[in-house]
């Protein structure tokens, strides 16, 4: 975007807020006030784990709640990401979407569920977990943190969270049944989501039971041109569909004063799901074929836990205890082809099934310590104990006789990944207008092989010893007018993939060297923001720094093996990501709701700036109008996203060309409720995505290119009683 474009969203912003400023306050009730400042209003636990709305929280943060999924019909929480200033995701298909914060993606993001980590040591660097597995429909809104927390949740949180809540224990009177219904059909792969949740109580104990499905087939992008690619017609991206199903149960049981005991089990299975690929041959001459398959997941969780608000203890008024046990299954196929030449090519498979276990557990307490103190301290562990499966196969034509190599030695030996933390933050008012949360952390993590069937390498074993800290501050310069400074150091410690990897790289043109004695990568990062909310504007903005430190990267090691050049993973330096979030909004009396966001991120290697790590978009305008007549019962709403032109990013043998270029996508909603009699509720809601019918693969999917669906409808219908 042109900086005449940037001073026009500035100017806007400003202008938005200088309204608001000088506007009298207007006389409304209560609830109304809250409904129409709701954007800066929202409850948050995440980022100071204590309860307290977005407006006043010393940290950049966003929640979405379960309103806005029933309006935009995503297939995840995280689809919604795109939409928002700061926010993006990677990966295709209903079931991959991954979160991205601020430029910074896979495991450099902490993906939670109700606070507990769903990271996984065994995924590689770019590919964090899947929100997936949390459930596919069944949740009750998502906090998203931008920027390091972790002090509060250790490691992989260095560029920010994401914590997905689950609904609460059912608060109906006893005997009561209660629960809702939900169908979505989605034309893009003829998607078809059935789900429902039925919730009781018994007394003291309530009962929440939730299940989904979800059926869609790979979808088709539209026909045009991306770049130097150009579609003569619409074409199927391969693997961008998804058989999956989630189940869960909880339980709560409710102590009176003395709070909660509370379990939670849920299943999680998916088949079919892949990275996505359009037909190389459509894409030019000499490009490789790239399939990279899930043919199953199964994932398994269950959590006991006891939580209360309102202990009289010495330790703690405010206490939650939780342990979980997890267990992650999957099978994942690579096949490459890679054409070498006149008639020499690559072709490579390869087949990994991995076992997953994990124990973990959280201890959390709190208490106030002075008038306006309160003191947040406690300790958290997990184990991974990792089982792997291997088998490949290379064949090498063109250079010579044939050659045919087979390897069933896992990559990755049976490992195991055993972190544990003590942590403690401060959350202190020394002036009635001032805000100040002081946090500390120190964690210790093991990373080391167990024997291997087929692996004759010694065992070998890593650790990592780590302090991070962060000071956080809120300064209320009016009642309306708030003014927010972060610093604090965040880090992640090396996974098992990054440290005992040793073969052939995905793409079989590479042979990586394990390098279990890497050190973790730390961060620095700096937030300045201000936010502002009066009757019905509202507007935040904040800029942020964040220094990667000791950043692990493959590099080159001037050895071969096999005839491929040898990498090995090394901490080699220093990454920055500098950014501008800016977001402003109107609810208007007559039901009108508008808003606008103006994202900016600039990512260099500053140890190598001839080798840029921009694999996000560089600039981002969202616009949103919605319309709600007649108290709510009839909605309609249309977004305008454009993205800007990114040059800083490698490309390599992509065939879009040595940028990714500029592209602007539309989508449209409407909603009716239709009745609400006799405690039975229901309405309908319509979306279409990409109405231009656009052909363009957003910037995380676009070096290995995966475009986006075509012009797509979904419906849905929503019933409760």
């Amino acid at each position: 975007m042109s900086r005449p474009a940037v001073r026009t969203v500035l100017t806007l912003l400003v202008s938005v807020a200088s309204t608001a400023i000088a506007q009298r306050p207007v006389q409304q009730s209560a609830d109304s006030a809250a409904a129409r400042s709701r954007p800066l209003a929202a409850v948050t636990i995440t980022a100071t784990r204590s309860q307290r709305s977005t407006f006043d929280t010393p940290q950049a943060i966003t929640v979405l709640d379960s309103s806005v999924l029933r309006a935009k019909l995503p297939h995840g929480a995280v689809d919604l990401f795109r939409d928002i200033a700061g926010l993006d995701a990677s990966g295709v298909g209903p079931s991959q979407r991954r979160p991205e914060i601020r430029g910074m993606r896979g495991q450099r993001i902490l993906l939670l569920e109700d606070g507990l980590r769903l990271n996984n040591s065994r995924r590689q660097q770019d590919f964090g977990e899947l929100p997936a597995v949390a459930g596919i429909s069944d949740l009750d809104r998502v906090e998203v943190v931008r920027g390091p927390s972790s002090v509060l949740y250790g490691t992989d949180a260095i560029g920010g969270v994401v914590n997905i809540i689950s609904p609460p224990t059912p608060s109906t009177p006893s005997g009561e049944v209660h629960g809702d219904a939900t169908y979505r059909y989605g034309s893009a792969g003829s998607a078809s989501t059935p789900n429902g949740a039925i919730m009781t109580r018994f007394g003291n104990l309530g009962v929440r039971a939730s299940a989904a499905y979800r059926d869609a087939n790979a979808y088709r992008a539209a026909k045009g041109s991306f770049g130097d690619i150009t579609l003569a017609d619409e074409e199927e991206v391969f693997d961008s569909g998804i058989r999956d199903q989630s189940y869960s149960l909880m339980l709560g049981y409710d102590l009176q004063n003395r709070g909660e005991v509370f379990s939670r089990a849920e299943w999680y299975k998916a088949g079919q799901a892949g990275f996505g690929f359009i037909d190389p041959a459509k894409l030019g001459q000499g490009q490789p074929r790239v399939q990279i398959l899930y043919p199953d997941q199964d994932y398994s969780r269950y959590t006991v836990g006891y939580r209360a608000s309102a202990l009289s203890t010495f330790f703690a008024t405010r206490a939650e205890v939780s342990t979980y046990l997890q267990r992650n299954e999957r099978h994942l196929n690579n096949y490459v082809l890679v054409p070498a030449g006149p008639g020499a090519t690559i072709d490579s498979k390869s087949y990994n099934f991995t076992d997953l276990a994990t124990v973990g557990g959280r201890i959390e307490l709190a208490r106030p310590i002075l008038s306006r103190a309160v003191l947040t301290y406690g300790v958290d562990a997990f184990r991974d104990r990792s089982n792997n499966t291997d088998s490949s196969r290379t064949i090498i034509t063109g250079f010579g006789p044939p050659t045919n190599t087979a390897n069933s030695t896992p990559a990755v030996p049976n490992a195991t990944f055993r972190s544990a933390g003590a942590f403690t933050q401060l959350e202190l008012e020394p002036l009635s207008r001032l805000t100040t949360v002081l946090g500390l952390r120190g964690q210790d993590i093991v990373a080391e092989t167990r024997p291997t069937p087929g692996v004759t390498r010694p065992l070998i074993k890593g650790t990592n010893r780590t302090l991070v800290w962060n000071a956080n501050a809120l300064y209320r310069l009016t009642q309306d007018l708030n003014v927010i400074g972060t610093i604090g150091r965040g880090f992640r410690s090396p996974n098992l993939v990054e440290r005992f990897f040793e073969g052939n790289a995905t793409e079989a043109n590479s042979f990586q060297r394990a390098n279990p004695d890497l050190g973790p990568e730390t961060s620095l990062n700096t937030d300045l923001g201000l936010r502002f909310r009066r009757n019905v504007y509202y507007a935040e903005g904040f800029v942020f720094r964040n220094d990667v430190h000791d950043a692990i990267k493959g590099v080159a090691t001037g050895g071969t093996v096999n005839g491929r050049p040898e990498f090995q993973n090394h901490n080699i330096g220093r990454l920055r990501v500098d950014g501008m979030e800016l977001t402003t909004g109107v609810h208007a009396l007559s039901g009108v709701d508008a808003s606008a966001s103006f994202t900016r991120v600039d990512g260099k290697n500053i140890s190598d700036p001839n080798n840029p790590i921009g694999d996000s978009y560089s600039s981002k305008l969202v616009g949103d109008i919605a319309y709600s007549p007649w108290n709510g019962r009839l909605s309609v709403g249309y977004t305008l996203r454009y993205q800007g032109e990114q040059k800083e990013v490698i490309v390599g043998t992509n065939p879009i060309g040595d940028k990714l270029p500029a592209f602007a996508v539309h989508s449209a909603r409407a909603s009716v409720r239709l009745f609400d009699r006799r405690g039975l509720s229901n309405s309908l809601a319509l979306t279409v995505d990409n109405i231009g019918d656009k052909l363009y693969a957003e910037f995380p999917n676009a070096s290995f290119f995966r475009p986006e669906p075509g012009r797509s409808v979904s419906l849905a219908i929503f019933t409760s009683f």
